[in-house]
């Protein structure tokens, strides 16, 4: 076995595993509020080991959004690629899905851009940045989406594709923080009827 290949791994795994405890401790409490110790008590590291891997807090908070949107990005590409079915109807899932994911019980770490944007936008340009970019990706896979769902004839839009992407995007994160101050679905239900309407996809 090689060991140099097996310690790269190892290091690779132990970074991973900083990154999945910090995600889910920050997708409930937001960034602020969890200190380096619950990170490191939780993830059952010692302090050396994550000044190994990052350099600073800020530096993690970065890294871990960009984790969470390759992630979040490669689960967006299955979706809108599932076979058997239009573009309509992909998209249609995509919002089923993040209406199923963020859950105002417990999102499990799957909200995290819902969690910090508003609050790491003003605390660190980089996580700043690292927010742009990830849901810059989202919005442009959604406009594509559209646009092939308008050259197969499943749907239908009053606007740029780009335009309604950035639109549709706008009205689920905004349901989302709508769904954590009234403890009910009823921001999501709405946001489906409206998506269904901005697309033309028949209800």
């Amino acid at each position: 076995m090689n060991t140099t290949k097996a310690s790269d791994t190892g290091k690779t795994d132990h970074r991973k595993h900083i990154l999945a405890v910090g995600q889910s401790l920050m997708a409930k409490k937001g960034f602020s509020a969890v200190g380096l110790n619950e990170i490191l008590t939780t993830a059952s590291v010692p302090k050396g080991s994550f000044y190994y891997y990052f350099t600073s807090k800020d530096a993690f908070g970065e890294e871990l959004l960009k984790s969470y949107f390759q992630d979040y990005l490669s689960a967006m590409d299955v979706t809108l690629a599932q076979p058997g079915l239009t573009m309509a109807q992909r998209l249609m899932n995509y919002w089923q899905q993040w209406q199923e994911s963020q859950s105002f019980y417990d999102c499990q770490g799957k909200c995290l851009a819902v969690k910090l944007g508003a609050e790491v936008a003003d605390l660190s340009e980089p996580m700043r940045q690292a927010l742009n970019d990830g849901t810059s990706g989202i919005i442009s896979r959604i406009a594509r989406a559209i646009e092939t769902g308008i050259k197969e004839g499943s749907m239908a839009v009053n606007d740029a594709p780009l335009i309604v992407a950035q639109g549709l995007y706008q009205l689920w994160l905004g349901s989302s923080v709508m769904v954590k101050i009234l403890r009910n679905t009823q921001p999501f239900d709405a946001a489906m009827t409206m998506t269904q309407q901005i697309i033309h996809q028949p209800q």
